[in-house]
């Protein structure tokens, strides 16, 4: 799948949460100020071309809904930046993580805690 631009993630996010909804409904979910009417139906329609979403037609007027789960993204998002960033090592990212103190010691443990009550 193709690569989402920041607007057309905050879109996604909001069908996420919406399930379904039409651009009206959409526009006004938006906690920034929101894109122009036209604009939203134009980055709603990239995301179907892309096939994260897609449509059920009322006359003139389409009902959106994600054809891609939220988990399905994130998977497919921290794959790709894991092979991109941190060459496909889980280990390369905690340790980005520790270095940069986003990680805490404690909760190291609970992942290895975690990993170890998997087995």
């Amino acid at each position: 799948m193709k690569k989402l631009t920041n607007k057309e993630e905050e879109l996604l996010k909001i069908l996420w949460r919406l399930e379904k909804a039409f651009v009206k409904e959409i526009q006004a979910e938006f906690k920034t100020e929101p894109p122009h009417y036209n604009t939203l139906s134009t980055l709603v329609r990239n995301l179907e071309d892309k096939g994260y979403v897609t449509h059920k037609a009322y006359g003139n007027t389409h009902q959106y809904a994600p054809l891609i789960s939220k988990e399905d993204y994130r998977s497919r998002f921290i794959n790709s930046t894991l092979d991109d960033y941190f060459s496909s090592s889980y280990k390369s990212l905690v340790t980005a993580f520790a270095q940069e103190e986003k990680i805490s010691v404690d909760e190291l443990k609970e992942i290895i805690t975690h990993i170890e009550n998997q087995k």
